[in-house]
């Protein structure tokens, strides 16, 4: 049996199980602004590979499979027989998207927040894809040249707050450096679709609502994912969150608590 992953949890008010699964570069404390802002359930979050305090990546492992399995097994234990719901942002998106597609039986609604599942938009053919991997190809170059500030400052350009990267606290900017490689780790599955979930029939057996949500400010490559995601889930709708980016969950918590609560009370 797998070990459980380094977790937290916000109780509040309620023994509804949620899992939140956090961004890359993050960890579970991200999750503490959404969780003080919801009513009525039990918030669960945990440290991927290589964040907070878990495990460091051995690289060799699949990175995306090994967090996917780290995180199905804590949502098994959370679940005590019955399906929970699940919160994925970013990188944690296209774990709980692939918790799903194989786990449908233990999935009662699914919130995806500017989940970055790439390959969808590529096999969508989004016209957003050529500068987007233009652009990535790029950072991905520095990554494996060990530049690993100048790879973060690129990555934080794109994909942060807004802050500048060297405006960031010091301690800030070398957990992100530390970890910038945790970025490409997972690029087999989030570019080029390695578990298979684009296949026919896999993201239609995905029965139960799922919320796909995007910061108006984001890049354009998160519009075009959720949008290729919303043609293949059944349940599918989308929402806009006005004036945020990226970082959504950490930026504007009360707008997304909004968002959550309402799916919740429908599924």
């Amino acid at each position: 049996m797998t070990d459980l992953p380094p977790h937290r949890a916000w109780n509040r008010g309620g023994g509804r199980p949620v899992l939140a699964l956090h961004c890359s570069l993050a960890h579970a404390g991200a999750y503490a602004g959404l969780a003080e802002a919801l009513h009525g359930l039990t918030l669960t979050a945990m440290d991927f590979i290589g964040h907070g305090r878990a495990r460091d990546w051995d690289g060799v492992e699949d990175y995306h499979s090994a967090c996917t399995a780290e995180a199905l097994a804590l949502a098994e234990t959370l679940s005590q027989g019955r399906p929970i719901d699940l919160i994925g942002h970013s990188f944690g998106g296209t774990v709980a998207l692939r918790i799903s597609a194989s786990r449908p039986d233990l999935v009662r609604s699914l919130t995806l927040v500017e989940p970055v599942f790439f390959a969808a938009a590529r096999a969508a053919h989004a016209p957003e894809w050529d500068s987007f991997i233009t652009d990535h190809q790029s950072f991905g170059e520095l990554v494996a040249e060990g530049k690993r500030r100048e790879a973060a400052r690129q990555f934080h350009a794109i994909w942060g707050g807004g802050e500048p990267f060297d405006s960031l606290p010091q301690r800030m900017q070398d957990y992100m450096s530390d970890r910038i490689h945790l970025i490409t780790a997972p690029w087999p599955m989030v570019l080029d679709d390695s578990p298979g979930l684009l296949a026919p029939g896999r993201l239609e057996a995905i029965r139960a609502p799922v919320l796909l949500v995007e910061g108006n400010l984001s890049p354009p490559i998160v519009s075009a994912v959720n949008a290729a995601l919303a043609r293949r889930l059944p349940r599918a709708s989308r929402m806009t969150v006005p004036e945020a980016g990226h970082m959504l969950p950490i930026s504007h918590p009360v707008q997304l608590a909004a968002l959550v609560t309402a799916q919740l009370a429908a599924s």
